[in-house]
């Protein structure tokens, strides 16, 4: 054959090949449409083609499609269907690129035209169907496949959308009939089985929904879920014995059952014997075949909250404690031991589980910051500062470490570095004024430590405009300001405000105390640092010794030496502490009394 013979019939090729998959297709593949040069011919499913001389137009339009020119496309086929009437494959064509646009009505008018020209041209009657199924027709769907399924009777796919139709209409009686013609050709299957008994639980036909399950276990004696399957299904149709005798029987023939024993808990629990239900919850938890995501499940939904922390919290240890046991290098199972604690405030204990879990596994950021927030909790601050510095390096742009890292300066006396962590952290805060009023009040506490008030008065009125509510702040910068004596009048607003944002804080109370203590307001400076000292188990040396300051100030020296005596014996107080006690009487820091 000659290269423009080849040309044109390797272009036919592409043509027809793409009738069949090229266009958007709902559902199933058209079968070839094949043209001769004289004459006519039939295709395999008996259609009646048309002559070559339409060859050309339907290869343009064909072409168009597969470009993408839907508009085009939509033009010749149209032009096409007008001129070869009797041509069902323009039809179906068009009907397809009609419903790709949503066109419902127009496509199933085209191919019930086509369908008419060629009735026993399957692929056309599934087209149809979907195109009633689009178009909201279910019951003429379910004709459609009721007549495929009897014209082709091997082709179980029809069988199952037959059946999935039957349901959309509301005959489940009928769709339950189909799924036992798919069980009579192909056979028992899990599927069917619990497709069958869902349906005859709707119709409230609990037998032969047993039946379908009873059949599953005879069909598979060897899969121990349709056992428990069929235990469930007793528990909820309040059979319990026969239940309990089906989770026996499992124990017994699959001992190994990663499951059984959360199987025979939950019957024991819903039963109300509690004390069986957690003998077997610690069988299934000391089982290595059951995966830990599934304990860790249990136990969260198994203990509420107030169970946690009522009759059963040492339960829930008890199970955490077995987990971490049957799976000793799993992170998981620490986790979720480190969290019981954390919440139980055995804070040295779960910040030991957690170290475990980075042990085993660094990569988990929230682990990583939930032992820094332990750690602090606990005034650890070398380990604060330690373990922040590894979780930085792991995880460089998390601001939140940086914080960490930079408090653990500031209380470890690193000043310097303190500021410079901390500093550099804030260019990592995206969106959290909370978190920025934090950063800028630890710089605050880093400068006013290196005695640069300037600088640290700075940072705290940064800290203020991030977030001018920040109680701490607020207390921190009218202490540092009425200990240098500047700017009273703004340290007494500023330390009142942290009072009502904080009330009951005795630090907070001292401050304010201290305050009118500077200003010359005795008698209200007297009242609430007496408030500050009713918190016996916080109480500092600091509030201790401004007391006696007050005290003696009002005329109260011996009294003010007594208090002055307990400020020692609590711990380190300010450094003319000793001599206000030698000299048993009031030195400040000019040197006068």
């Amino acid at each position: 054959m000659g290269n423009r013979a080849f040309i044109f019939y390797l272009l036919l090729l592409i043509s027809f090949s793409g009738v069949c998959g090229g266009m958007i297709s709902l559902r199933g593949e058209p079968p070839d449409t094949t043209h001769t040069r004289h004459g006519k011919k039939h295709s395999a499913e008996g259609k009646l083609l048309v002559e070559v001389e339409n060859t050309g137009l339907l290869m343009d339009a064909k072409k168009e499609a597969l470009l993408g020119n839907t508009d085009r496309a939509i033009q010749l086929f149209t032009y096409y269907t007008a001129h070869y009437p009797n041509d069902p494959a323009g039809k179906f064509e068009l009907a397809r690129l009609m419903a790709s646009r949503e066109q419902y009505n127009d496509a199933y008018d085209l191919i019930q035209e086509a369908i008419s020209l060629d009735q026993n041209n399957k692929y056309y009657q599934l087209f149809l169907a979907e195109i009633c199924q689009l178009s909201k027709k279910d019951k003429e769907a379910v004709g459609i496949y009721e007549n495929l399924v009897k014209k082709y009777p091997g082709e179980l796919d029809y069988y199952f959308q037959l059946a999935a139709l039957y349901m959309m209409v509301g005959d489940e009686k009928k769709a339950a009939e189909v799924y036992d013609q798919i069980e009579e050709k192909a056979g028992i299957s899990e599927e069917i089985s619990l497709q069958k008994e869902k349906i005859y639980l709707h119709l409230g036909k609990t037998e032969k929904a047993e039946n379908e399950l009873q059949s599953l276990v005879k069909a598979f004696p060897d899969d121990s879920r349709y056992l428990s399957m069929l235990a469930e299904f007793y528990i909820a149709n309040n059979q319990q014995g026969k239940a309990l005798e089906i989770y026996k029987r499992v124990a017994e023939t699959d001992p190994g059952n990663p499951y059984i024993h959360m199987s025979l808990a939950d019957y024991y629990r819903k039963t109300g014997n509690k004390e069986k239900a957690f003998e077997e919850l610690k069988l299934g938890f000391g089982n290595p075949n059951l995966d830990v995501d599934t304990k860790v499940t249990i136990l969260l939904s198994f203990y509420t909250v107030n169970q946690l922390y009522d009759q059963l919290k040492d339960q829930a240890f008890e199970l955490s404690r077995i987990m971490i046991k049957t799976h000793p290098d799993n992170p998981k199972a620490w986790s979720i031991y480190g969290d019981l604690l954390s919440q139980d405030k055995q804070y040295k204990e779960a910040a030991e589980a957690f170290l475990k879990v980075i042990k085993i596994d660094s990569s988990k950021y929230v682990v990583w910051e939930e032992l820094l927030r332990i750690e602090l909790q606990l005034s650890e601050y070398q380990p604060v500062y330690d373990n922040s510095k590894k979780a930085m390096e792991l995880f460089p742009e998390q601001s939140m470490l940086y914080l960490f890292n930079g408090l653990g300066c500031i209380q470890l006396k690193k000043y310097e570095e303190g500021i410079k962590i901390l500093e550099a952290g804030l260019k990592l805060v995206v969106n959290n004024d909370d978190q920025l009023a934090q950063f800028y009040m630890y710089i605050g506490d880093g400068w006013h430590s290196l005695k640069n008030p300037a600088e640290s008065d700075k940072a705290y009125e940064n800290s203020l405009k991030a977030k001018d509510g920040n109680p701490y702040v607020l207390n921190n910068y009218a202490y540092y300001l009425s200990v240098r004596g500047k700017d009273l009048d703004k340290a007494e607003k500023m330390a009142k405000k942290a009072i009502a944002l904080d009330t009951g804080n005795s630090s907070f109370e001292d401050t304010y105390g201290w305050v009118l203590y500077k200003m010359g307001k005795l008698s209200d400076a007297r009242k609430w640092i007496e408030k500050a000292l009713t918190d016996k188990e916080n109480v500092s040396s600091e509030v201790l010794e401004h007391y006696g300051d007050v005290l003696y100030k009002l005329g109260e020296p011996e009294k003010a030496l007594e208090y002055w005596n307990k400020a020692k014996t609590k711990g380190e107080g300010s450094e003319l502490l000793n001599k206000k006690i030698s000299e048993k009487k009031l030195v400040e820091q000019n040197g006068k009394e």
